[in-house]
């Protein structure tokens, strides 16, 4: 960990204060960043098809310091939603049995959200068998698909409606989350089909403008290391994917996690990761309520924050690059979730709302690039998990038609739009 006479010292320059001021040599939030062009939305006079994702932002993205970029170096401002599933047994995202994939996809887009995140196992990628029908009832013409069928037609239909997709590796086996198996590798799924996976992934979505980056492994904890010893050392695995996937497609962005849970990575601070390509790298913390012990101020969370992770946007650094918190998230069925202010839930959903409130400070000030947990109105199939009911932190309700509560919404559209710019 940094000290916390430097995280101190740091804060003012990587995130400013709550009311949002920051040290950053920037435009108003009134600028608003525009691209230059406009897309081609038909057929040209040559009698070549028009683009088939007019609504998307001018791909590929890219990076430059602390900011994600688009292609005309405009700055992209990540405002995503995790919709979780493909990584779990039924190997397809929860929903498809109630809402057809392009109604959701315009729900997501509706509520002013840019990009999406889809976490995803390597057990689902390696099926060749269809998915179950039950499980895609409210999209008959995905019955008899395999799960990376399904998958190629949820980035589609997420295209379709403007939305940019970055693929998580949230697992090897299927599962809702393992005590466990915290590396990137297992016995089964080795590091080498680890490698592999990512090559072939990478060669399927080349040439598909919607997907921008590769989330290479979620949450790395039980050991993993930040250099050191090879078997547990997460940065050099990580620069070994990202070889393997820049070899076959330089324009996709590199989404690497810290250690500890995706919570510290003073690691990069001291030794920062470097990637074959420029302009490719994105670092992508986690944060949580149960990740802080006691939160009476913004001043307490934003000396964790700013130790473990904050430093990363004060610019022109060795250290420096864009981050965008890959989960974030709080429960949705009391006003307590969101605020702590209400005293309508538990203690600990106040806990929650405390936090919840304080990170979404922390978030606007700094301007960071982030991805709610979830947008899912439902479960997927997992240990401990009840398919079809209602998910505790979803966006939207169990609908998928309608947002989950209008609390946590606006708390979330408040921070979509960027305000600072390179």
């Amino acid at each position: 960990m940094l000290s916390a006479e430097f995280a101190l010292w740091l804060l003012p320059l990587a995130c400013g204060t709550p009311e949002g001021g920051m040290a950053l040599d920037s435009p108003s939030p009134d600028d608003t960043g525009g691209t230059d062009s406009d897309p081609d939305t038909g057929d040209d006079d040559t009698g070549e098809p028009g683009d088939p994702f007019p609504l998307l932002p001018a791909t590929p993205l890219q990076t430059d310091d602390r900011w994600i970029l688009d292609a005309n170096g405009d700055r992209f401002k990540l405002a995503s939603v995790n919709w979780y599933g493909f990584e779990e047994l039924d190997y397809v995202p929860a929903g498809l049995e109630i809402a057809h994939v392009s109604e959701i996809a315009q729900s997501i887009a509706g509520l002013g959200f840019n990009s999406v995140r889809l976490p995803f196992s390597m057990e689902m990628v390696e099926q060749t068998g269809a998915v179950e029908p039950h499980v895609v009832a409210a999209n008959p013409e995905l019955e008899g698909r395999t799960p990376i069928e399904v998958m190629d037609a949820v980035i589609d239909a997420l295209a379709e409606e403007g939305l940019v997709v970055i693929l998580d590796n949230h697992s090897s086996e299927a599962v809702w989350y393992s005590a466990t198996n915290g590396l990137w590798y297992t016995d089964e799924y080795p590091e080498a089909m680890w490698l592999s996976m990512w090559g072939e992934l990478t060669e399927r979505y080349m040439d598909h403008p919607a997907v921008v980056g590769f989330d290479l492994r979620n949450e790395l904890r039980n050991g993993a290391t930040w250099g050191g010893d090879p078997a547990t050392d997460w940065k050099a695995a990580a620069g070994r994917a990202a070889d393997e996937i820049l070899s076959i497609d330089s324009t996709k962005l590199i989404v690497v996690e810290p250690i500890n849970y995706a919570s510290d990575f003073s690691g990069h601070y001291w030794d920062p990761l470097v990637l074959s390509v420029d302009g490719r790298l994105v670092l992508s913390p986690h944060d949580y309520s149960w990740f802080h012990t006691g939160l009476d101020s913004y001043d307490d969370l934003a000396g964790d924050l700013g130790s473990w992770w904050g430093f990363l946007i004060v610019q022109d650094m060795p250290f420096t690059a864009p981050v965008w918190v890959g989960e974030f998230g709080t429960c949705n069925w009391a006003d307590d979730c969101i605020g702590g202010d209400t005293y309508d839930g538990t203690i600990e959903d106040r806990f929650n709302g405390v936090w919840f409130e304080l990170f979404i400070q922390y978030l606007a000030a700094g301007d960071i690039d982030w991805a709610y947990w979830s947008v899912n109105g439902t479960m997927a199939r997992g240990e401990g998990r009840e398919y079809g009911a209602v998910d505790w932190f979803g966006v939207l309700d169990e609908s998928w038609a309608e947002p989950s509560n209008e609390r946590l919404l606006d708390a979330l559209q408040g921070i979509q739009e960027p305000w600072a710019f390179p």
